[in-house]
C-alpha cells in the first residue's frame, strides 16, 4: 500500500493556497499517487456548514477537516488542505 500524508497550506484569504494545493494535486497525481483535495470553503460549506469564524468554530472544523486528512493518508492517500487556519494551538492539535 503507498503511504498516504497530509499537507497543510495555511494562509490569509485570497492568498493562493488553493492555486498552489491544486498545482501540487495535478503533479502528484502524474505521478501515479491518490491524492484528495479538502479545500476550505468546499469543507465550509459541506462538513462545517454551519459553524461561524469565532474562535471555537475555527477550532472545530480544524479539528473536523484533521479528522478526515488523517483517514485519507491512513489509507494512502495525499490530503492537500489549503484553509485558513489561524491558531497556532489548533493545528499543533491535528498535527
Amino acid at each position: 500500500m503507498t503511504t498516504g500524508a497530509t499537507v497543510w497550506l495555511t494562509g490569509l484569504p485570497s492568498a493562493g493556497k488553493t492555486t498552489i494545493a491544486r498545482e501540487l494535486a495535478d503533479r502528484l497525481r502524474e505521478e501515479g499517487r491518490r491524492v484528495e483535495l479538502l479545500d476550505g470553503d468546499e469543507i465550509r460549506e459541506f462538513l462545517s456548514a454551519g459553524l461561524g469564524f469565532g474562535r471555537a468554530d475555527r477550532d472545530t472544523n480544524v479539528q473536523r477537516i484533521g479528522f478526515v486528512a488523517e483517514l485519507l493518508a491512513r489509507n494512502g492517500v495525499t490530503a492537500l488542505v489549503p484553509v485558513i487556519a489561524p491558531y497556532a494551538d489548533s493545528r499543533d492539535a491535528v498535527r
